[in-house]
């Protein structure tokens, strides 16, 4: 008997999907230089042991996947990088209702939400993220700043809803500048205590006049125990549990075009856990989409 797995739902770029998956291997002007560029390889192999079918619910992923291979971004900078980022998303945001992007550090979510292609005052961004990814931005782009930089770009900081902050991984300078420029701000001793289900709920309202919406999931939002695989975590962070769960909350949102997942380094992680962690992620995605 045949275990129906993610791996079968991939097609070509060019076939007829209601999803995209766009690669983006950055590694450049990472704060702890590493090697996230090889996190969408990865993340493809594993998908043949994620199965379609959810017994929680009854229900067996269909939904397929154009897959737009990976953006070439090898030995390059973050600047020199983002347009053929950008542009590769953009062409994705067109065709599919909900475009997965995988990078890569951090630094692909600036091209990532430039690829919806619409004024900065129409767009929301909530991230999932230990970090508030709020650096200067004075010696040029990095993973510690793509917040900061969409905030200069000029999107306003009222459409922007940042989950999962972690205690001492942060400066008061950074949650300062968030909570003045009109960021929710929610920490994850907050999600524990209201649960992910309401801090969700809050955060697609805070953009909800928003038309259109893209979430960075950075992955060191995961306690570190669940998710080695990101330089970035830390003890006591969100369970994979509640990732799963913000995820397919999210997921299903029709204004949500664009979702990413980033900072996973896989060579930290001797293990397949953060692999099937990352992978599992598309099948929330998935999951999340069907239910729209």
């Amino acid at each position: 008997m045949s275990w129906p797995n993610l791996s079968d739902l991939i097609v070509s770029k060019d076939a007829e999907a209601p999803v995209g998956l766009v690669g983006a291997p950055l590694a450049a002007g990472s704060v702890t230089p590493g090697h996230c560029d090889r996190a969408p390889g990865l993340l493809r192999a594993t998908l043949r042991r994620i199965g379609r079918y959810d017994v929680e619910t009854g229900r067996e992923l269909s939904s397929l996947i154009a897959d737009h291979g990976d953006v070439p971004a090898s030995g390059l900078t973050i600047e020199e990088a983002t347009p053929a980022i950008r542009e590769a998303c953009a062409a994705s945001v067109k065709r599919h209702a909900l475009t997965l992007l995988v990078g890569g550090n951090n630094a692909v979510t600036r091209p990532g939400l430039h690829a919806l292609e619409m004024p900065l005052n129409k767009v929301g961004l909530i991230t999932l993220d230990a970090h508030f990814d709020m650096r200067e931005t004075g010696n040029g782009l990095g993973n510690g700043n793509p917040v900061r930089a969409l905030r200069e770009d000029g999107l306003p900081g009222r459409n922007i809803a940042q989950l999962g902050l972690a205690p001492f991984a942060n400066s008061a300078d950074m949650h300062r500048d968030a909570v003045d420029g009109g960021h929710l701000v929610v920490t994850i001793g907050e999600v524990r205590e209201r649960g992910i289900g309401a801090v969700i709920g809050a955060a697609l309202g805070h953009v909800g006049h928003c038309e259109a919406i893209m979430v960075d999931c950075d992955i060191d939002v995961i306690d570190r125990s669940q998710f080695p695989g990101a330089p970035g975590a830390r003890p006591g962070g969100m369970s994979s549990h509640d990732f799963f769960a913000a995820v397919r909350h999210l997921a299903a949102e029709r204004k949500v075009q664009l979702i990413d997942l980033t900072e996973w380094d896989p060579p930290l992680d001797q293990t397949d856990l953060s692999a099937l962690t990352a992978a599992r992620w598309i099948a929330e995605c998935l999951a999340g989409f069907e239910a729209r």
